[in-house]
């Protein structure tokens, strides 16, 4: 049986696609460093190093953007990629899990 189709990312200009791509990692670090998720304090410092890098990543992206003229963000747009690249999914390791009922 194959995997449901995934369907097609918007069409996106070469910054805008990687400013979401940044964001992502950006959201995929953040999980990793959150305490309330984190096992390790070896991975999370490496996550943590990491951001850094990935940070001035996103700033070049939206610096690039700005820099063409593209002023205004297409959040409509934009929000439909990070849908599809899972990126709902991605942002919930962010977020602090609800307290057991334990």
């Amino acid at each position: 049986m194959l995997p449901p189709k995934v369907p097609p990312l918007p069409a996106l200009t070469g910054a805008e696609a990687e400013f979401v791509d940044s964001y992502l990692e950006v959201v995929d670090l953040l999980g990793r460093i959150n305490p309330s998720r984190a096992t390790h304090t070896y991975g999370a410092l490496r996550a943590a190093q990491a951001l850094v890098g990935r940070a001035n990543a996103l700033k070049d992206a939206l610096t690039l953007m700005h820099t063409r003229g593209e002023s205004e963000v297409y959040a409509d747009t934009l929000a439909e990629a990070l849908r599809i690249l899972g990126g709902e999914r991605r942002a919930n390791r962010v977020t602090v899990p609800p307290a057991s009922t334990s």
